[in-house]
């Protein structure tokens, strides 16, 4: 008798320690939790940390993170606005703030990523389709500065490798894809704290066509430098030779200047020395012209000469077999 008693003593102390510790569980700081009882949640949801009682076997403890959670979508090929499809691959960043509401829609993370997959990635395609590719790729803060410096006045009149004005930009983008998508996921208890784009290439079709089409882009502003400096080279080169025919004119007149002073002046000093007197004049005549034979007779001159001319009057007065001096 006593061994029974003993027994079912035991059986008791037993099922009361097991109920104790089915009743006994802890929050963490990084967590919330909701109880349910016979599947059904009862109560409010627990959020503060700490040791929590709850009914024994028949309500369970579901934890709930508090934490702030990632969300990491899969690249996806999806076309903008003018045509151009691309593999966009985002992330976002989200927690749950009602427990409750998270809880009886999607009841667990795992369930919570798939429909983040589904909401936000259709609200990335619509942003997407509504904006052309440097929209998405590109913002406007200090995007001037880095239009290309070698371009020249009249590429830039021309318009030749001017940027395209972007209205918006990749963060107005993003924030519109945030803003649709939060609405939609705070049914489920969820705040979408941020979206970010990671990446955004071209869609490996069309990779080769759009590089192509920039290696032309490039190869044609670089036929025009190349036309613009030959264009250039050719100017300097005209601007040489005029510069060059412009200085040896100025140094030609220099010098006829310069030698025409010089000839008046010896003809000024000629003067004075053979104007003193008659004599010295007929002598200065006779000379001069004497100079003026071996300039104008060779071996093989022949000269027609009036009998009044100035330059036979000598030659007749000479006697023949006497030569030139």
């Amino acid at each position: 008798m006593n061994r029974i008693i003993q027994m079912t003593g035991l059986v008791i102390v037993a099922i009361a320690v097991a109920a104790a510790a089915s009743s006994i569980y802890t929050v963490s700081e990084v967590e919330q939790m909701i109880i349910t009882q016979f599947g059904k949640p009862v109560g409010e949801p627990v959020t503060t940390a700490g040791l929590k009682l709850k009914l024994p076997f028949i309500q369970e403890v579901n934890p709930i993170e508090k934490r702030v959670l990632e969300w990491d979508g899969n690249p996806s090929d999806m076309p903008t606005k003018d045509k151009l499809y691309i593999a966009v691959d985002m992330f976002a960043r989200w927690r749950i703030t009602d427990p409750l509401q998270y809880f009886l829609r999607l009841r667990d993370e795992r369930s919570a990523q798939s429909r983040l997959d589904d909401i936000l990635g259709s609200e990335t395609r619509n942003a997407v389709a509504k904006h052309e590719l440097i929209e998405l790729i590109r913002t406007t803060k200090d995007r001037e500065p880095l239009r290309d410096a070698l371009l020249s006045d009249a590429e830039r009149e021309l318009k030749m490798g001017t940027l395209v004005p972007i209205h918006k930009g990749r963060e107005l983008v993003e924030e519109q894809i945030f803003t649709a998508a939060a609405e939609k996921v705070r049914v489920f208890g969820i705040e979408l704290l941020d979206i970010r784009f990671k990446r955004i290439n071209y869609n490996e079709s069309v990779r080769p066509k759009i590089y192509d089409r920039m290696i032309s882009e490039r190869r044609q502003i670089a036929e025009r430098f190349l036309s613009e400096g030959n264009g250039e080279a050719a100017r300097i080169r005209g601007n040489r030779v005029r510069e060059l025919n412009k200085i040896q004119s100025e140094a030609y007149r220099e010098v006829e200047e310069i030698r025409g002073i010089a000839d008046a002046k010896a003809t000024e000093i000629y003067a004075q020395a053979y104007n003193q007197s008659r004599e010295a004049v007929a002598f200065y005549e006779f000379t001069r012209t004497m100079q003026s034979y071996k300039s104008i007779i060779s071996q093989n001159t022949t000269l027609v000469l009036s009998t009044d001319s100035d330059l036979f009057k000598f030659l007749k007065g000479m006697e023949p077999g006497v030569g030139l001096p």
